[in-house]
């Protein structure tokens, strides 16, 4: 396991960059834009990746070597040679007081890297619609919500005013709230569709197409028409092993083909980026759907 994960990526030239630009180039597209991309203070970062090194509870006991274990520079410069033309800093907050000091964070590496889209999170406490203001105003364009990580009812009446505003201001959030790769006392489709029925506005991008519970968020998907989907490790032959995708809910996939938007969950997978993009390409749902999950979709969503 420690030789897989100390695995350097080559960022100039590699073989890899060079089979994905083959890829996008294949389809027509300009790039990638991925919507879920992990940017965070390094020493943060770091502990989650020490957390998926012991095997934590919360990554399902799995080994899960990280595959782009670089320092931050490098691993944007990374996503620059595989041609993303834009990407996010996914990160959140596991207890109180902390989405603030991260939100500041985010400011500035959102100033230094023009290419990420500024990206804000939140977490039911005293204070957080003042906070998620403070980050809209500041020009927040995403936010990610942890319910696994963070352990808490995204229906807890703290957030309700958080997602009013986010509703209202269009926001996208980008939430964990499936119960794979390990659930959690509020992860599954019923505490969030509580939040969609107060809140049915709101532009939810489910992470992870909700693995392992598909079916049940491509029915929420269906039912609100803000809701999305990201691929995030979706479909690789890791998840197929812990949690396949059903064969039998593909048409659906196809149907709604204009709201699933390409994830990876980068730098912190345990195998090439090359394979997610590999594994959407083998779903056979066509180029079509390739183009606008790869690119158009999100480019669309947040006006690229």
């Amino acid at each position: 396991m420690d030789d897989h994960r100390e695995a350097p990526a080559d960022p100039a030239g590699s073989a890899e960059a060079d089979e994905i630009r083959r890829f996008w180039g294949r389809l027509g597209l300009p790039g990638l834009v991925d919507v879920h991309t992990h940017f965070m203070p390094e020493r943060v970062l770091h502990k989650v990746w020490g957390y998926f090194d012991a095997l934590g509870t919360l990554t399902g006991g799995l080994e899960w070597p990280i595959t782009y274990r670089q320092e931050e520079a490098e691993r944007a410069g990374i996503l620059r040679e595989f041609g993303v033309r834009a990407f996010t800093a996914m990160l959140y907050p596991h207890k109180p007081g902390m989405a603030r000091w991260l939100n500041d964070w985010a400011v500035d590496f959102a100033a230094r890297t023009p290419d990420c889209l500024h990206t804000a999170t939140l977490y039911p406490e005293p204070g957080v619609e003042a906070y998620v203001r403070e980050a809209v105003e500041a020009g927040a364009r995403v936010f990610k919500a942890h319910v696994q990580v963070g352990a808490y009812d995204p229906a807890d009446e703290l957030l309700r005013p958080a997602w009013g505003l986010l509703a209202e201001a269009g926001i996208p959030v980008v939430i964990h709230c499936g119960s794979g790769p390990a659930p959690g006392k509020h992860t599954g489709p019923e505490p969030i569709a509580r939040v969609l029925a107060r809140h049915p506005r709101l532009r939810l991008v489910f992470a992870h197409m909700g693995m392992p519970e598909y079916e049940e968020f491509l029915d929420l998907a269906e039912r609100y028409t803000q809701v999305r989907l990201d691929t995030t490790m979706a479909f690789t032959d890791f998840s197929e092993k812990l949690a396949p995708f059903p064969p039998a809910a593909l048409p659906r996939l196809a149907d709604l083909g204009d709201r699933v938007l390409l994830g990876s969950d980068f730098p912190n997978i345990p195998y090439p980026y090359l394979h997610q993009l590999h594994a959407l390409e083998r779903l056979g749902l066509g180029e079509a759907w390739l183009r606008a999950v790869c690119h158009d979709n999100a480019a669309e969503l947040f006006g690229l």
